[in-house]
């Protein structure tokens, strides 16, 4: 945050000026949303002579680890629900082109490789999570980790990236007159497992937004 903002709003609340005039003098002077909502962010809306800083959020190296973990099970555990799904599509719609016996063998071992990955990432998943929860619940200002959003925002990215994709794929296929039932589950798949990622992590921002 700019040094010269922060003393501007943390001098105009020491004058008791209301916020909402700290917020429009600081909006003719040219400052974004971002900038004034951060700036009158970092002091704590309370009534003391002197302005007091909100306390800032932290990074520990539990916390990272934690997160990292996290979010490294949910990609391992999309990813294979997904190649569960795939081999199944394969078994109920098989492609006449591929050989019954190698193709079978090679599905089972996905299948059984996918198994057991979800067996051991998902659990941990949930455990972490779980963990994770309560401590936000007990310390809300834990919210604003900046780990916490970064990994959030790179998973946002990447699955905004894989339903743009997909759709691409979708509507490429459909032009080109190759969109085959099998494809197209196969399609719906990747997209769905995608976008109800993105939606539950936007869906907590939005959250954080409105609790903020």
């Amino acid at each position: 945050m700019n040094n010269d903002l922060r003393l501007f709003v943390e001098r105009a609340i020491e004058k008791n000026v209301p916020r909402k005039d700290i917020d429009s003098a600081l909006k003719a002077a040219g400052y974004d949303d971002a900038e004034r909502k951060d700036a009158l962010n970092a002091f704590a809306d309370i009534d003391f002579p002197l302005a007091v800083p909100r306390r800032k959020p932290y990074l520990s190296a539990r916390e990272a680890f934690l997160y990292l973990v996290m979010f490294g099970t949910l990609y391992a555990s999309a990813i294979n629900v997904g190649i569960l799904l795939f081999q199944f599509i394969n078994r109920w719609l098989p492609d006449p082109a591929l050989g019954y016996v190698g193709w079978r063998d090679a599905s089972d071992s996905k299948i059984r490789m996918a198994t057991a990955t979800l067996i051991v990432a998902f659990p941990i998943f949930m455990w972490i999570s779980s963990i994770l929860h309560r401590e936000i619940v007990a310390h809300v200002e834990r919210r604003a980790s900046k780990i916490r959003k970064w990994l959030t925002y790179i998973t946002l990215f990447v699955s905004s990236c894989v339903i743009i994709g997909d759709l691409i794929t979708i509507i490429y296929n459909f032009l080109s007159g190759e969109l085959t039932l099998r494809f197209g589950l196969k399609a719906a798949v990747v997209g769905g497992i995608a976008a109800l990622v993105f939606g539950y992590y936007l869906n907590d921002l939005k959250g954080e937004e409105t609790e903020k």
